[in-house]
């Protein structure tokens, strides 16, 4: 995922400013089971640290291990780990480990990538047969540009695998209260973008939401220069019924994945109805994604409680998953 990759890169360069060098580890291919899928990826550096995991943790000792090689001699390998004997549940992962030294041009486009949201397509050439072979590694594909993860020349005459990373999912939160805070948080652990939006004359700033990739102060009149699309959920929690309409009303063209409103059902009918009222037109499609009382029934309370609700009601809704206890499920997972 895109926000995985970004944890790396700042990793990386890190460590690049240390002198040390990088191998990145990718799963390009399994059979069978496996705790994560293909296109999960961690870097080793040649302190023996790591960042990052591709599985549950019973791999990644294995890893570093057979890493050691590639960080002596620059050659790219594959290695094969077999699970079904060990773990009695796992399948059997092939894991490219290369060469990882991109220069300052690749973190240049990934960087206009996040800002611009778009797509980034990475390209794994590899073998099933472990050990160093030419031509295996892989390449970032931006807009216009292709840069490998290393100087290394690839045989793509070799099977590849190809992940397309999306933009990261992106949070709006109205308001900055402090359940504002732990959704944000929350959000951000989970790997999504996050603007806070809090009012023209709030005192707030971005230091008051560390997690937030930014925070913005508009008024509810403003609130449609925000850019929000299908990978785009807002909440409105100003606490202020008042402010909350003029934010709904705002917000009537729009079409996020998903919109959810703060308090209980009573408050989310007075809402609604005002908002009937002081609207002559608007998008029926924002009603068909508004969730109020936002979140799904888990007995939250706490602030933090309430955020895990609302993120796992948000989950579901994009996904598009009936909620069920996975004891309930008889089918895989994963899809």
């Amino acid at each position: 995922m895109m926000h995985e990759l970004l944890k790396l890169k700042e990793s990386y360069i890190l460590a690049q400013a240390m002198g040390l060098k990088s191998v990145m580890a990718t799963v390009v291919d399994i059979e069978g089971s496996s705790y994560r899928r293909p296109g999960v990826r961690m870097l080793i550096f040649e302190n023996d640290t790591m960042v990052g995991a591709v599985s549950g943790g019973c791999v990644e000792n294995e890893i570093l291990k057979q890493s050691q090689s590639v960080l002596l001699d620059n050659k790219a390998k594959i290695m094969v780990y077999d699970g079904r004997y060990r773990l009695g549940c796992e399948g059997v992962l092939y894991i490219l480990l290369e060469p990882f030294f991109p220069d300052a041009a690749v973190w240049d486009a990934f960087e206009n990538t996040l800002q611009q949201r778009q797509s980034l397509k990475i390209e794994s050439f590899y073998t099933k047969t472990a050990g160093s072979h030419s031509g295996l590694g892989s390449v970032f594909h931006f807009e216009g540009n292709q840069f490998t993860f290393s100087n290394t020349q690839l045989d793509k005459s070799l099977p590849n695998f190809i992940q397309l990373l999306k933009p990261r999912f992106h949070l709006i939160i109205i308001g900055s209260e402090h359940d504002a805070v732990q959704l944000c948080h929350f959000a951000s652990l989970t790997g999504w973008e996050v603007t806070v939006v809090a009012s023209a004359k709030d005192y707030k700033t971005k230091a008051n939401f560390p997690s937030a990739t930014r925070l913005v102060h508009l008024s509810a009149e403003e609130i449609n220069t925000l850019s929000i699309d299908m990978d785009t959920a807002v909440v409105l929690m100003t606490h202020s019924y008042v402010n909350d309409l003029k934010f709904l009303v705002g917000l009537k063209n729009k079409q996020p994945a998903y919109l959810g409103l703060l308090g209980p059902v009573k408050r989310r009918n007075l809402l609604l109805n005002e908002f009937f009222e002081y609207t002559e037109s608007f998008n029926e499609g924002l009603l068909e994604v508004t969730y109020g009382p936002s979140g799904i029934s888990i007995g939250a309370e706490t602030p933090q409680e309430i955020a895990i609700s609302i993120i796992a009601e948000i989950l579901s809704v994009i996904r598009k998953k009936e909620l069920m206890s996975l004891k309930y499920k008889n089918s895989a997972i994963h899809s």
